[in-house]
């Protein structure tokens, strides 16, 4: 049995190595992008000193994305505010061929552009698109990684089953690095030891990660989570058509809408509106409780004609904290996969088992090729010659 998930193990790591390698890689770059974004670009995620002091309150929806569509041209599709002390940024993104993902930062309170932002030239876009699509088509790419991360998650396994100690003896090399020995005994430690450590953390990589691969994956661990539950039974309302206003009403209502809202947020909490898009559209308010992650939301939808609160159901409708176990780990899954549930502890831990990841296919190949060249030089080795034992003289 250890012979056939050798082979599995050699030939999954051999078709996916390369794949994994990139999809790592890339994985340590993201796990502090918002960090390495804010500390590079302090001037246009921070708001400077005493920028609340000519207006207490910020600047409604409607005049942000009015001064935002001046300056890129296009429809705006919503408009976040940072919370406290932080810049507020209106967004544009289309779908399609002609997709792009364009955004304006400015100070929430004056209306002052800080700095427009497009994806295609931003160095952490480029870098997530090699981690979702390895730079190809997504319709090639995606797929590629997908599979290529569930052959690592069978590479785990398999891996598991060739590190376990068969005795006693066995089982003390495999809890750490013979750093006093050879290259070659020093890559094959690395290989194993540092598998078998990174493993536990890996699976929640694999795990969350595989929820943006497959849908299969994404309503199978949703529905094991929930206990029965099915993400295809979430319900999404729309607004009454029948109650159609002007135009100009309509950001009125917007801009209601989100005072509403503003009232029963927190000051150190996120907001972010979405816009009304299409007739039936609701307009869609989010709390965000803790900026920075993604999960600790309050969401909340209106009639864009009537402005009447509109009941939705699934992971992501209502407060977090009335979700369900299940519901809540779905809306958690962004956040356990960078690790910023556990803030910057958490986002240290998947670096450094992303660089391990990364380590894994490299040190297999190392151990590969000495196997191969072992074997090469063992057909190779000459024959001994025979000895000819003396013949005894004739009489």
């Amino acid at each position: 049995m250890r012979k056939i998930v050798g082979k599995i193990h050699l030939w999954l790591g051999l078709a996916s190595g390369l794949v994994v390698f990139i999809i790592s890689v890339t994985g340590c770059l993201l796990a502090f992008e918002w960090e390495l974004r804010s500390l590079f670009g302090k001037q246009w995620f921070h708001l400077p000193a005493g920028a609340k002091t000519a207006q207490t309150a910020p600047l409604p929806p409607s005049q942000l994305r009015a001064i935002a569509e001046k300056e890129i041209g296009k429809s705006a599709q919503g408009v976040i505010y940072g919370g406290k002390d932080y810049s507020s940024v209106v967004q544009f993104y289309g779908r399609g061929d002609n997709a792009y993902y364009q955004q304006v930062f400015m100070n929430p309170y004056n209306g002052q552009v800080l700095r427009t932002w497009d994806a295609k030239s931003d160095f952490f876009r480029i870098v997530l698109e090699g981690h979702f699509n390895l730079w190809l088509p997504r319709k090639i790419g995606q797929p590629i990684v997908a599979w290529s991360t569930l052959a690592f998650f069978v590479l785990l396994l398999s891996g598991l089953v060739l590190w376990w100690p068969r005795n006693k003896a066995a089982r003390k090399q495999r809890f750490s690095v013979k750093w006093d020995a050879k290259w070659k005994r020093k890559n094959y430690d690395l290989h194993n030891v540092l598998g078998f450590y990174v493993m536990s953390i890996a699976v929640i990589l694999i795990v969350t990660g595989l929820v943006y691969g497959f849908k299969w994956w994404a309503d199978g661990l949703y529905y094991a989570t929930t206990g029965g539950k099915s993400l295809k039974d979430a319900v999404y309302p729309i607004s009454d058509t029948t109650r159609l206003t002007p135009a100009h009403s309509l950001e009125a209502n917007t801009d209601i809408a989100w005072a509403r809202v503003m009232k029963a947020k927190p000051a150190e909490a996120g907001l972010s509106l979405y816009f009304a898009t299409g007739n039936s559209a609701p307009i869609s308010v989010t709390i965000n409780n803790r900026p920075g992650t993604y999960y600790k939301t309050e969401n909340f939808l209106f009639d864009q004609y009537t402005l009447q609160p509109l009941e939705a159901t699934g992971p992501f409708a209502g407060k977090y904290e009335e979700k369900s176990m299940g519901d809540k780990f779905r809306r958690m899954n962004y956040d356990l996969h960078v690790g910023a549930i556990w803030g910057l502890p958490g986002k240290l831990l998947m670096f450094f088992a992303s660089l391990i990841c990364a380590s894994l296919p490299v040190t297999g190949v190392c151990i590969w090729l000495g196997r191969k060249r072992k074997a090469k030089k063992a057909k190779k080795a000459p024959l001994p010659k025979p000895v000819l034992q003396p013949q005894p003289a004739l009489s």
